[in-house]
């Protein structure tokens, strides 16, 4: 689906996303408005999803990431849909993955401080429907972070 121009776009451009389309294009040895058609292909054909911001949360005075791992009481119909729904309410719970195996579902939490993550957990996560048992782990390092595929 993607020849080597394709590739060569996608790498810069995970290399350095803020790149104007002129300056992607330099990069990638095509033209700007080569670049731009072939980036809105990707996008139509769903290889490039969105283009986003990424926040630095402890800037903004969030220095509290809990990975919470979540197995729900599945002798009933509606566990898992009822827990996602009433979990994608809670502002602070920012990620939502489910599996299959012991754990159902993963809610990754940021919150300011532990106060901060106890006022979360008591009145909001614990609150949640279904919930068989519950695990935290909090983050307290982050070793390797980011997306760039090796194209």
């Amino acid at each position: 689906m993607l020849d080597d121009i394709d590739r060569r776009i996608l790498r810069h451009w995970q290399a350095a996303p803020d790149l104007s389309t002129a300056d992607l294009a330099e990069r990638a040895g095509i033209t700007a408005a080569t670049c731009w058609r072939r980036i809105e292909k990707m996008t139509e054909a769903g290889v490039i999803k969105a283009q986003q911001a990424v926040i630095d949360w402890k800037a903004l005075g969030y220095g509290v990431d809990v990975s919470l791992r979540v197995t729900l009481d599945k002798t009933q119909n509606r566990a898992f849909d009822d827990f996602i729904d009433a979990a994608r309410t809670i502002p602070e719970v920012y990620e939502i993955q489910t599996f299959l195996g012991r754990v159902d579902v993963r809610l990754t939490v940021l919150a300011r401080d532990m106060k901060h993550y106890q006022e979360i957990y008591r009145r909001q996560i614990l609150t949640l429907p279904h919930i068989a048992d519950i695990e935290a782990l909090m983050q307290v390092a982050t070793i390797k972070s980011g997306e760039a595929l090796p194209l």
